[in-house]
């Protein structure tokens, strides 16, 4: 049983889940709803937080056949559960791509229902031989998942890549469509094509919201209230959670709105769907299933779904998702040779795929045939459709703040379950009425868990959200600002993060008689005009007029210009004339003018440079993971054509001929990417005359792209932007690790990383380069050493010491080496060297030539050794990494950023520090507050005990001055201190049950504890004391109270509130207040200092001057109104010199002994060998000495001596510290073997 119950979806995916078959139980339901009637609806609100609880109460274990309800279970760290309900649909096939006999079937109505073909069979009597099958499915966040009998488990069907189709599979089954019952049978399965983001009604939005347990809690303790009459104080808290309510409302319905509205523009459009060959009729695109065909309009259009170009060009605009306002070339999928047989993937095909939601800006097409491309994914299914999904259905925040926080709420809970027994056992024992029993031991709960905690820790988060918008920087997630208070590894992206966007044309080298010629700076040259690099230059490209305007890729640009040479395309009516595709024309600038004056060069007639027009007949576009791309070209007059290629040039000098390619090529390459230059190779090849117009549209590319003649080099500048190299020393100083994580040759981002300050200029980079196994090798790992690894020869200079404090990391001082590698090699060493994984993400800075999906699975490598990572993109190809990231920081506002946590409108780096100052401000923010809401509710726990001793309590008014005047006032004031104007290098902790924090709050509690229990027993011994009655007269002790007024009771004080010792409870308590309010309200080195926080310095000062005013010079309304009684003027002084030395010892605890002693000695983790760099030069001998001892005696007395890191690089740091062999040495090769053990030889 146990192994059939168990199912996993969508296995090795990010959203993989375990799954659980269910069907109601009547007995377990009635028990249910008995619970709930007792508890008064309290079991149902359990049920509803804890859905597993929910279905396990009500159901019992099924097999998935009879299952009605689904219990999931993700597979992630934060294990969420959910709940689904099973359907069933009726069909007359059980998959979407089966083979069924529809000819014989009317047509489906268009609803596709669950009935749609029981109605049909009962109308007409047509499935006689045909029975419709039952189909199980379910749905979860806005996918279905349908259950499938041969893999006895539930499947999801995204669209034609199910099929693992071939490209040419795709031409021949799909280029003329699909038939309308067949797309009607196809969108029972696929629904409607629609990514419908439904606005939920504000009803709902509120139903949700009010049930989040804080908002019960309260509910509970304003009902508590209300039955004690202390309505004041409730209608303070109804008022602010409606407040609060409303803002989140508010926030949520505007982001649904945005949402709904993003995908609104392609939801529903017309379109033309291909029937048969010829035919063409009008359809809604909610119709579209996959495999129908839609012709593409020649003025553009914004794509409804995913779909694979079958015939002519589109030039797209993908800034929607890619975050590239740059336009696209998108050609016709392969329909022959080698790239035909490829199955068809949309990540491997993407320049032959249009996907949803991006604009067609215009079309190009051959005479008599259409633009058409094939449905190949529709609604949540397609890119956008994902997008917009983890819009929707975000993963929880995992911070360990909150995970703590509710640890600490437990703590509190507890501490309250104490007093609620202490409460019912003193009222039994002196018979007190059993409502007032219930009242006063429920009411304690409420006072030690405070209500308006929510609200008071969200108002920090809000404060930092508003400062943020100010510099410039958008969140869509508040709750990640406390995480970047804790960013101790940022990853940038190079090109337009921390470079320029754009390339400078820095010069030209061409090869001449198989050799170098000298660099030259420009190409605009007569001389060059008729040389096959200019035209290389000229024509390789994938530029496009729009509206009369070039556009295309910046760098295709920058090289199209730099020839001088003008670009032509064909008007439609010229292509309706021309049976072939009138080709895209280029020539020199110069035959404008050609009446005019031009010197001739080699030989050159006028009438032979006019004719001089190059046609471009085919192009493959630019692949990134080809690293190429190339034209086929034929120039006016000629009979044969020609084709050119560009790209990275290792890959073009591979695909030329060995003669052509001059010796010193690496040597110059090399040369040029040190300095951090960009190159891209050029190269030639006539084809042969017998190649027709149409021979060459089917030709593969593989059969064009070799045998080239390499014809030169073209450097291209791509210069750091002014702000980087000043951000990232000022990370590097904040103890914040930086790395690279770019698209770029390796020796380029190398020349980068060293120019921007990432590896400074006497470190050396250790390039891994990793080869996967081929025949009998196994995989390899061959260790290059870059600049100084001669100089560091000796063993003791390799065992570099790592240093492992997470607070001083002198990065100048002890991180002599890099590793860095390519994408390849990245991907070699995770599948064939896992356990070198994790050791080398540890030292590497460089990663070079990523794909997009490598970017996210770095972030995820560092994340598993507890690094928390930031990532800055231009959110071009970062989309997933940014996501992925603790915290996305996305320099593009284009759509596709949307899924980033932060967007900035300033599009440079320096929005990385001042997010992580305001990270770090609202942080320690988070945590004073916190705190300082624990003390207050631990305070007023501990008044009320003593005073429920002696069965009295504090006066409603007293708890409504105490908590709006002093609580409420003091948290959201406390809470506007702006962030520190720099980074330092101490981080803020990251836990709330940390030494520091919980030494802080224990000694603060033990503080206020003795300090109140001291005044409730010194106030009971003075002389005048006595059981207050309303004809006691203390103030006047002259006048002694008569002996029978110690028996008179006051009517009007049932409640025994007026007494000595609850006035001077209520005096020494709100002093306690604004004492420990004021030594938890820390400024530097994360915040501006408190006295800079005018709101708090004005509240502090004015309660101050409220409290001294009553306490000293009594006020008879004010006593009244707070019901306090009248002590002697020197009781007053007494207490206020027990205020002083109560505010003056806590002020001792916070300051002195934990941030100056504890911190420097026990709590930082600098203790483990601080270099003398870091020591600033004010400090002399034996002050460290002193340190060091002190450091020794309080670290053996915390029990802390030898204490294990808690962080897993730590850990590794620690290991490879002790490690001989780390790093690996130079020349040495490291070879994976069947048992993963790892063998260096030298190479």
């Amino acid at each position: 049983m146990k192994t059939r119950e168990l199912k996993i979806i969508n296995q090795g995916l990010e959203d993989e889940m375990e799954v659980w078959g269910y069907r109601p139980c009547l007995w377990k339901m009635m028990l249910v709803g008995f619970g709930t009637l007792c508890s008064g609806g309290l079991l149902l609100l359990l049920l509803y937080w804890r859905p597993e609880w929910g279905v396990k109460g009500t159901c019992t274990h099924t097999n998935f056949r009879d299952a009605q309800i689904l219990l999931l279970r993700s597979t992630d760290e934060f294990r969420q559960w959910f709940r689904a309900k099973v359907h069933v649909m009726l069909a007359p096939g059980k998959r979407p791509f089966d083979s069924v006999d529809l000819q014989t079937t009317a047509q489906l109505p268009n609803g596709g229902g669950e009935h749609a073909f029981a109605a049909t069979q009962e109308h007409h009597g047509i499935f006689a031989h045909v029975q419709p099958v039952q189909i199980h499915y379910f749905t979860h966040h806005s996918t279905k998942y349908y259950w499938n009998d041969v893999i006895e488990n539930f499947e999801l069907y995204k669209g034609l890549e199910d099929v693992k189709m071939s490209c040419a599979g795709i031409h021949s089954d799909y280029s003329s469509g699909i038939s309308k019952l067949l797309q009607d049978y196809r969108r029972l399965f696929f629904e409607e094509n629609e990514i419908a983001v439904r606005v939920p009604s504000l009803f709902k939005l509120l139903i949700k919201e009010v049930l989040n347990p804080f908002y019960i809690f309260q509910l509970f303790s304003v009902i508590l209230w209300s039955a004690e009459d202390y309505y004041y104080y409730a209608t303070a808290i109804v008022f602010m959670s409606i407040i609060s309510i409303a803002t989140s409302l508010y926030t949520i319905k505007k982001q649904y709105v945005m949402l709904h509205d993003m995908v609104a523009a392609h939801s529903v459009v017309r379109v033309s769907v291909g029937r048969g060959n010829k035919d063409v009729e009008q359809a809604m695109s909610t119709d579209l299933v996959p495999g129908d065909v839609i012709i593409i309009p020649a003025n553009g259009t914004i794509m409804p779904c995913d779909a694979a170009l079958v015939h002519g060009t589109c030039i797209v605009n993908e800034s929607t998702l890619t975050g590239e306002s740059v336009p696209v070339t998108k050609t016709s999928l392969p329909s022959s040779g080698e790239d035909g047989a490829r199955t068809y993937n949309t990540e491997e095909h993407k320049r032959h795929t249009l996907f949803c939601g991006t604009h067609i800006i215009q079309t190009r097409f051959y005479t008599g045939e259409l633009v058409k491309a094939v449905v190949v994914r529709t609604g949540f299914n397609t890119e956008k459709g994902q997008l917009v999904r983890s819009i929707l259905y975000p993963k929880p925040t995992d911070f360990k703040l909150y995970r703590d926080a509710y640890l600490f709420l437990l703590c509190l809970v507890g501490v309250a379950g104490i007093g609620f027994i202490y409460t019912i056992i003193l009222s039994i024992v002196n018979q007190v009425p059993a409502k007032t029993i219930i009242i006063e031991s429920l009411d304690i709960i409420t006072i030690t868990v405070p209500p308006a905690l929510p609200a008071a820790m969200t108002a920090g988060i809000v404060y930092a959200q508003r400062r943020l918008k100010r510099v410039g920087i958008f969140c869509i997630s508040p709750q990640r600002i406390n995480m970047c208070g804790q960013l101790n590894l940022v990853c940038f992206d190079k090109t337009g993060t921390l470079t320029e966007d754009g390339l400078d044309l820095w010069g030209i080298q061409r090869v001449e008689d198989g050799s170098f010629s000298p660099p030259e700076v420009e190409a605009v040259k007569d001389s060059l005009v008729n040389t096959a690099f200019v035209t290389c230059m000229a024509t390789c490209h994938s530029l496009t007029k729009i509206e009369g305007e070039l556009s295309g890729d910046p760098l295709d640009l920058k090289m199209f210009n730099a020839t001088g040479w003008i670009l032509e395309e064909p008007t439609e009516e010229e292509t309706a004339l021309h049976n072939p595709i009138m080709p895209t024309v280029v020539r020199p600038h110069r035959q404008v003018g050609a009446n005019q004056n031009i010197r001739q060069t080699h030989n050159m007639e006028l009438s032979e440079l006019s004719s001089y027009e190059i046609g471009i007949v085919r192009q493959f576009p630019f692949s990134s993971a080809l690293q190429r791309m190339s034209v086929v070209v034929r120039r006016l007059g000629e009979k044969h054509m020609d084709a050119y290629l560009k790209g990275a040039p290792e890959v073009v000098a591979s695909l030329c001929k060995e003669d052509t390619v001059p010796e010193t090529f690496t040597e110059t390459l090399e040369g040029y990417t040190r300095q951090g230059f960009r190159v891209i190779a050029l190269a030639h090849r006539q084809l042969e005359s017998k190649l027709s117009w149409h021979k060459v549209q089917s030709l593969n590319r593989d059969l064009i792209e070799t045998g080239m003649e390499f014809l030169g080099l073209i450097v291209m500048q791509n210069k750091l932007k002014e702000e980087s190299a000043g951000v990232l020393r000022d990370l590097r100083q904040a103890n914040i690790r930086t790395l690279m994580v770019t698209g770029d040759n390796m020796l380029t981002a190398i020349s980068v990383a060293r120019d921007c300050g990432m590896i400074q200029s006497h470190e050396r980079v250790i390039i891994a380069d990793a080869l996967p196994p081929k025949d009998i090798q196994p995989a390899s790992i061959t260790w290059h050493y870059t600049e100084n690894a001669a100089q560091n020869t000796s063993k003791d200079n390799q065992a570099v010491e790592i240093k492992l404090e997470e607070e001083v990391h002198d990065e100048q001082q002890d991180q002599s080496y890099h590793f860095a590698m390519s994408g390849r090699t990245f991907a070699v060493i995770t599948e064939h060297f896992p356990q070198l994984v994790q050791k080398l993400v540890l030292r590497a800075t460089v990663f070079a030539r990523m794909a997009p999906d490598q970017k996210t699975q770095l972030v995820e490598v560092l994340q598993s050794v507890d690094y928390t990572v930031g990532m800055c993109g231009d959110g071009a190809n970062d989309c997933g990494a940014l996501k992925r990231a603790h915290s996305g920081i996305s320099l593009s506002e284009l759509e596709a950023s949307v899924a980033s946590p932060f967007t900035s409108s300033t599009s440079n780096i320096s929005c990385v520090p001042n997010l992580i100052r305001e990270g770090r401000a609202a942080l320690i923010t988070s945590f004073c507050v916190f705190k300082f809401m624990a003390l207050y509710s631990i305070i007023q726990y501990l008044s009320v005990t003593l005073l429920y001793s002696i069965l009295s309590n504090l006066g409603d008014f007293q708890f409504l001055f105490i908590d709006i005047a002093i609580i409420l006032i003091i948290a959201f004031t406390m809470s506007l201190n702006p962030a520190w104007k720099e980074l330092v290098w101490r981080r803020p902790p990251s836990s709330l049950i940390s030494g520091p924090l919980l030494f802080s709050v224990l000694t603060q509690i033990l503080n206020c504890l003795v300090f109140q229990i001291l005044v409730f027993l010194l106030v009971r011994q003075q002389s005048w004391y006595e059981i207050w009655t309303p004809l006691s007269n203390a103030c006047n002790v002259s006048s002694a109270s008569l002996p029978h007024s110690l028996n008179v009771t006051s009517p009007h004080d049932h409640k025994n509130i007026r007494n000595y010792e609850n006035t001077s409870l209520f005096y020494v308590s709100s002093f306690q207040y604004l004492a420990v309010a004021i030594v938890f309200s820390k400024g530097k080195p994360f915040r501006q200092p408190s006295y800079k926080n005018w709101p708090f310095m004005l509240s502090c000062i004015g309660l101050y001057a409220f409290l001294f005013l009553i306490m000293l010079y009594p006020v008879p309304a004010i006593d009244s109104f707070l019901e306090i009684v009248c002590v002697p003027h020197d009781w007053r002084i007494t207490l206020v010199i027990i205020v002083i030395v109560n505010a003056a010892v806590s002020f001792m605890l916070e300051t002195l002994v934990l941030d100056i002693i504890l911190w420097r000695l026990v709590f930082s983790q600098d203790k483990q060998g601080v270099k003398q760099a870091t020591v600033p030069p004010s400090v002399d001998a034996p002050q460290m000495a002193n340190d060091r001892w002190g450091s020794a005696f309080l670290s053996w007395l915390f029990c802390r001596k030898n204490k294990v890191p808690r962080v897993r690089y730590m850990h590794l740091a620690l290991e490879l510290q002790e490690d001989p062999d780390w790093p690996p040495r130079p020349s040495t090769a490291t070879y994976a073997s069947a048992s993963q053990s790892h063998l260096s030889v030298p190479v």
